[in-house]
C-alpha cells in the first residue's frame, strides 16, 4: 500500500494534567508536573490517531523513534493541546512534526517516527 497521499495529514488531541500524569508518579522526576513521558505517549497517540484509518484494515502504526525537547514545565489541572503534521513517509516509515502547548505557549516539540504494520503478524512474533 502507498502512503505518501497522506504528507501533510495534521491531527490534534488534548488532556488535563492529572496527578497520574506527573513526573512524581511516572518516577522520571520529584515535582508533581506534566512529565516528560507522559507528553511523549500524548505526541505518539496524537501521530497515530492521525493516520490509524487511512493504512488499510488489519494495519496499525507502531512508534519508533523519538527525539523530542521539553521546554517548558506544566502544573495539574493544565490542559495541553497536541499537534501532529505528517511530513515524510519513506514506504511504511512514517515521519511526524509534534508540537505540544499550554495555551498558546510552546512547551514541548520534536519528531516522532511510526512503523506501518500488519497488526496479526506483528504479535505473531512475539
Amino acid at each position: 500500500m502507498e502512503y505518501t497521499n497522506l504528507i501533510g495529514r495534521r491531527h490534534h488531541e488534548q488532556l488535563v494534567v492529572e496527578h497520574k500524569d506527573t513526573a512524581a508518579v511516572y518516577g522520571s522526576g520529584a515535582l508533581e508536573v506534566f512529565a516528560t513521558p507522559a507528553m511523549i505517549a500524548l505526541m505518539e497517540k496524537t501521530c497515530l490517531m492521525a493516520v490509524c484509518d487511512k493504512i488499510g484494515e488489519g494495519n496499525t502504526t507502531v512508534g519508533i523513534a523519538v527525539n523530542i525537547k521539553h521546554l517548558k514545565a506544566s502544573p495539574v489541572g493544565a490542559t495541553i493541546r497536541c499537534e501532529s503534521v505528517l511530513t515524510e513517509v519513506d514506504r511504511r516509515r512514517l515521519v511526524f512534526e509534534v508540537k505540544c502547548y499550554e495555551g498558546e505557549i510552546l512547551i514541548g516539540e520534536g519528531v516522532h517516527e511510526r512503523f506501518v504494520v500488519d497488526s496479526e503478524k506483528f504479535m505473531g512474533k512475539l
